[in-house]
């Protein structure tokens, strides 16, 4: 079994690999101490299981999730969060609860090399990170940052330097001053989880920064153009409309 271990403390890096050297069927292919070079290390080495770490500075392991092509398996390791906690209890994915001890290691090791054999083509890692993902979408938290992949490079974007987001059919656009990036996520996530205070959604496909509104145009009969801080447009309906004005005071 080829195993990576990603996680930005060394101590807690050398705990996994000591619990590991008890398992002859374990080649541990590479250790990484922050997302960016795991994203890599999981193209490069295609590994069947990956000790995560939820909590690192640069992305998190949730983030990590996102932006997998391809899914191992994943044990992931985490101080306490009672709603993490509960997404990988719900979605079968296991995790060890730092500080933790040798046996529940094995018994964390054991079930995935149980899981790996026993996965259908309906079945898979891929399919159980994607309901994490979705179960801690789920959660009601403003977000400050969005992590994108674009070609081969990782883009961590501020939540303040986005213009507007436009839906792109199962994708949104996100679109900042210089340039734009494809995400998988929904309209709805968005419009949910951005400031208030900032954000608003203006039309079914459109989501605009608040403050980057120059001006409204009236567009047809019911409807207007909101024209951008970098000349962009964005559709506005009528209940956009209406928003815009109570947030703006016209």
């Amino acid at each position: 079994m080829k195993v990576i271990i990603i996680e930005d403390e060394a101590p807690a890096r050398e705990i996994v690999k000591t619990f590991l050297k008890s398992h002859s069927d374990i080649e541990l292919c590479a250790e990484y101490s922050d997302g960016f070079a795991g994203i890599k290390g999981i193209k490069e080495f295609e590994p069947d299981l990956v000790f995560l770490d939820v909590q690192m500075p640069k992305i998190t392991g949730f983030e990590m999730l996102e932006l997998m092509d391809k899914h191992p398996e994943i044990i992931f390791t985490t101080a306490y969060d009672q709603y993490a906690i509960k997404a990988f209890e719900m979605n079968a994915i296991d995790y060890l609860l730092k500080p933790f001890a040798k046996d529940r290691f094995d018994q964390a090791l054991n079930k995935a090399r149980t899981k790996l054999a026993t996965y259908t083509k309906e079945e898979t890692a891929a399919s159980s990170a994607h309901k994490v993902i979705e179960t801690m979408d789920a959660k009601a938290d403003t977000i400050f940052r969005i992590v994108v992949k674009k070609g081969g490079d990782i883009h961590v974007i501020p939540v303040e330097n986005l213009l507007y987001i436009e839906a792109q059919d199962d994708y949104v656009m996100l679109y900042t001053e210089k340039s734009k990036y494809l995400k998988e996520k929904t309209m709805k996530y968005y419009e949910s989880h951005l400031d208030e205070k900032q954000f608003v959604r203006v039309h079914r496909s459109y989501i605009v920064r608040i403050d980057a509104v120059k001006r409204l145009e009236p567009y047809g009969k019911s409807s207007y153009i909101a024209v951008l801080s970098n000349g962009q447009k964005a559709n506005v309906s009528l209940s956009g409309y209406k928003k815009l004005k109570e947030v703006l005071n016209f």
